[in-house]
């Protein structure tokens, strides 16, 4: 068994930090799919405990060299917008709540 090279280290980790994304999307659509009310806090509450933890781990991968700051931003971006595109989909805008 060879030892793995820091190339590859560092595609495990980015591997792993959006697998970990894509719990937290699956998670907020099973959230955001079984909501009462518009605004949850429990939702809020575990939309910012998630990402906060995704945060502190690709904050860790970026320091222990594993990643870059670019593609941790990016990892947190693309989060970020598949998260509003759920919640544009669950919850109604303003104009559709008039109609």
């Amino acid at each position: 068994m060879s030892t793995p090279t820091q190339a590859d280290l560092a595609q495990r980790a980015e591997q792993l930090l959006r697998e970990d994304a894509k719990k937290i999307e699956q998670l907020i659509a099973v959230q955001l799919d079984n909501l009462t009310a518009p605004k949850c806090p429990l939702y809020e509450e575990v939309l910012d405990t998630q990402m906060f933890g995704l945060s502190r781990e690709i904050d860790f991968a970026v320091r222990a060299g594993l990643i870059d700051r670019v593609q941790g931003r990016e990892i947190i971006s693309d989060l970020e917008q598949k998260l509003a595109h759920l919640y544009t989909q669950v919850l109604p805008t303003p104009n559709r709540q008039q109609s």
